[in-house]
This record gives structure tokens, C-alpha cells and sequence, in this order.
């Protein structure tokens, strides 16, 4: 029985008992996945760095993380005397609740018979499904800032201010992202972009019959891998996870909450949000559902309840990524961070969308392609003149800076002391490139030679 890709159109006409299940099936498996992935990581990251990990509580340590929610769950709540209350309480709801609802939109596969009636594989799905999982990424944040607000905890302040500038560099770069995709399909419903990734197609360029590969992944790379980097970021995980930064914020936004039940609600909205992007990435440039090369052979790969299997596969090997970056890189500093997100990510994700854009438009046969190719030539010139314009006008600055700070250590050179004692200058910056480290260390002891 051949059971085709769901479309808008067949969303909104299940009954009530059918749309209770389909959402207690989504938060059982978030939950139970919840449970699953931490061990998982524990057992993985272990073995990377030749430990055994949790093998203690049941078979294999599977129960320890059981053992953890329990303990978590029936801790004392230790709450400070100077936190404002009413955010406090729900700042962990605020970040636990919008990754919940994201996975509504997320197909598991395609049309299948539930007790006699039939539905899609999937909660519902909108003409703009995918702003939707935006915007529930965005409300989340707002619970980090008043979790750090809340706390009235210089650190957790601290945590919940670069959790706001993270996400604001990072979500650009990732709805950027999706702008190729949307290009390419022609829709922002999650259903029909799986849908449009069923079967490849051909390009025509100047006469030339190219065959494209079915998966997004393969024609939009640049875009899955810019998203792939946001991922980390969009959910503080290393080495993106400067709003917690334990050897700086001590634990960051969740500095003052206890390790009790509202902890434990941080800890299960950052790893269902591992899945979301996960499972976000998988929809948008992984097929889906659709069952990978050589499996897709098999004529009924596609069908009945088997691409549940596939899109759980993927979702596992995805959560592996994720644990595999963090046993391997180490935590970055909060300036490169943002400079990553807005001097790099932002400026290739626009012009690779431009190329996108320009690559779509060639194959629209009723488009001159003379014109095309001579705006896009004209931008690219504009582009890099703009940016050899701002090259220049930083050296300038960078050498002005350098002949300052020269100004000041011969100003140091001449006033040595004061009051018999060597005082270094309290305003000197420190400039990477401007003075090596070698001509530093002559200065100084030139400083305390003279003033002994």
C-alpha cells in the first residue's frame, strides 16, 4: 500500500482523541529521549576519553539517569532571599515550555491508518512552519535573561546578558539558513519541504541537463553547514556555551537554583532543544522521513510506519554530533564567539543566499540570463570594493592605535615611579599584533631597572 507525502491540505480534520495522542506521543518520546540521551552522552564521551562512564544503577548505568531525575526531583528547593519570586518561578517554564511546542510542527512521516482514520505522521503544520519553530527559539530565551534577571546574581546577570547577544548573532545566521531552502522549495511548510526532497530533479544551465540530488543537504551544503554551527549556539552547547561558563559565571543564568526541580527543567529544555534543531535540520536538508541511499531502494522504504525508524536514526546520529564536538573542542572566548557570528557566519550566509538566488533565477526559462549575470558581476564588484574600503580604513586605525600605545611606554620610559614605587598605566589596552609580548617584557624591565 503506497502512502503519499501529507500536504497542508490534510491537517485539521483529525478528531480530538487523534490529536491527544499524537501530543502525548511527542512529549512521552521527548521525555523518554531526554532520559535515553543523557546516558547516552555520559556512555559516549566516556569511552572517547578511555572511561567507563555510568555502570553502576542497573544494567550498563542505564538507570542512573532515572536515579538523577528522582533525586532532582525530591531535593530541597533552595531559593535566595533576594530573588525577585514571580520570575524566578517562571523563568524555568518560560525556557521549558517553547521547546515542547516546536516539535508540533515536525514531521515523522507520511500518511498512515491510526484506528481506521487516516493522518499524518505529524501534530499539525502551518504555511509558515518553520517562523514558528523561530519564534519558539526565540521565547526561550527569554527565559535564560530572566532566569539571570530573577536570580539577582552578578553571574547569572552575567549569563543571561551573553545569552541575549548570543542568540541574536546566532539566530540571524540561522534564519538565513533557511532562506536557501525556502528558494528551493517554495514553501515553508515542513510537509512539503520533505516532500519536495522525495525525488531529484535536473537543472538546465546553458543548455546543460544537471542531475541534483533529491536531499537538500547535497544542493544547499553551505547552508546546512552554517546551520549546523548555529545549532551549537542556538542551544549553549560547547563550544558555544559561554551563558553558562563554568570556570567564569560558575554555572551562568542557573547560578542560584538548586539542583532541584526547577534545575532539572533547564537541564530537559536545552536537551529538547537539541533534538529541535536536530530534528529541524533533518526536515530541511536530511530528506526527513525519506530513508536514506541504499535503503531507499526498497520499494516500501517509504511507507507504512518505516520512515519513523529513518527519521530516528537520523535524529540519533544527529544527538551524536553534537556529543562528539563537545568531547572534542574546547569552549571559545565570548569575543571570538560574536565576531564568529557576525563577521563570518552572517557574511557567507548572504552571499551564498545571493548565489542561491541567482543559481534559482538561471533556471526560470522566461528569464533573461545576460541581465542576471551582469547585476549579479556588479554586486560582487560592489562587495569587495566595499570590503577592500573598510581593509583599508582598519589598518589606518590599527596603526594609529600602535603609534599611541608607542606615545605611552615612552611616557612610561620617562615617569617611572611615583612615590618611589613603579606604577604601571592603568588605562594601557592590550592589543594583540600592536606590541609583541617580547617588546612588553623589555619595557618592563627597563621600568624596574630605572626605578631601582
Amino acid at each position: 500500500m503506497n502512502n503519499p507525502a501529507p500536504n497542508l491540505s490534510d491537517f485539521g480534520h483529525d478528531p480530538l482523541w487523534l490529536s491527544i495522542i499524537k501530543a502525548l506521543f511527542i512529549f512521552v518520546f521527548l521525555m523518554v529521549g531526554v532520559l535515553m540521551s543523557v546516558w547516552t552522552e555520559r556512555k559516549l564521551i566516556s569511552r572517547m576519553q578511555h572511561r567507563y562512564g555510568p555502570n553502576r544503577a542497573g544494567k550498563f548505568g542505564l538507570l542512573q539517569t532515572v536515579a538523577d531525575g528522582l533525586k532532582m526531583g525530591l531535593k530541597e528547593d533552595l531559593m535566595p532571599r533576594t530573588v525577585d519570586k514571580v520570575i524566578y518561578f517562571l523563568a524555568p517554564v518560560i525556557i521549558a515550555v517553547p521547546a515542547f511546542l516546536a516539535f508540533s510542527v515536525v514531521p515523522f512521516g507520511p500518511m498512515v491508518s491510526i484506528f481506521g482514520v487516516r493522518t499524518p505522521l505529524q501534530l499539525t503544520d502551518l504555511p509558515v512552519a518553520v517562523l514558528l519553530v523561530l519564534a519558539t527559539a526565540s521565547i526561550g530565551v527569554y527565559g535564560i535573561v530572566l532566569a539571570g534577571w530573577g536570580s539577582r546574581s552578578p553571574y547569572a546577570i552575567l549569563g543571561g546578558l551573553r545569552s541575549s547577544a548570543q542568540v541574536v548573532s546566532y539566530e540571524i545566521a540561522m534564519g538565513l539558513s533557511f532562506v536557501a531552502v525556502f528558494l528551493q522549495a517554495g514553501t515553508l511548510s515542513t510537509s512539503e519541504i520533505v516532500a519536495k526532497q522525495a525525488g531529484g530533479g535536473t537543472w538546465d544551465i546553458f543548455g546543460l541537463h544537471i542531475p541534483t540530488p533529491s536531499w537538500y543537504v547535497f544542493s544547499l551544503l553551505p547552508s546546512f553547514l552554517i546551520y549546523a554551527i548555529t545549532m551549537l549556539g542556538e542551544t549553549n552547547r560547547v563550544p558555544f556555551d559561554l551563558p553558562e561558563g563554568e570556570g567564569e559565571l560558575v554555572g551562568g543564568f542557573h547560578t542560584e537554583y538548586s539542583s532541584s526541580l526547577k534545575f532539572a527543567m533547564f537541564m530537559l529544555a536545552e536537551y529538547v532543544n537539541v533534538f529541535t534543531v536536530s530534528a529541524v535540520a533533518i526536515t530541511l536538508f536530511l530528506g526527513g522521513w525519506h530513508a536514506p541511499w541504499p535503503i531507499s531502494i526498497w520499494d516500501g522504504a517509504n511507507t507504512g510506519w518505516w520512515p519513523m525508524l529513518w527519521f530516528f536514526g537520523k535524529l540519533v546520529l544527529s544527538f551524536c554530533f553534537f556529543v562528539w564536538v563537545r568531547a572534542s573542542l574546547p569552549r571559545v572566548r565570548y569575543d571570538q564567539l560574536m565576531a564568529f557570528g557576525w563577521k563570518v557566519l552572517i557574511p557567507l550566509n548572504l552571499a551564498w543566499i545571493l548565489l542561491a538566488a541567482t543559481f534559482r533565477a538561471l533556471r526560470l526559462p522566461e528569464v533573461d540570463r545576460g541581465v542576471i549575470l551582469t547585476i549579479g558581476a556588479v554586486v560582487v564588484i560592489g562587495a569587495f570594493a566595499i570590503w577592500l574600503r573598510f581593509d583599508t580604513a582598519n589598518q589606518r586605525r590599527r596603526e594609529s592605535r600602535a603609534a599611541e600605545v608607542e606615545e605611552e611606554f615612552e611616557q612610561l620610559r620617562e615617569e617611572p615611579t611615583a612615590g618611589g614605587f613603579p606604577v604601571p598605566p592603568l588605562d594601557l589596552p592590550h592589543y594583540h599584533g600592536v606590541v609583541p609580548a617580547a617588546r612588553l617584557h623589555t619595557e618592563a624591565k627597563e621600568v624596574t631597572s630605572g626605578s631601582n
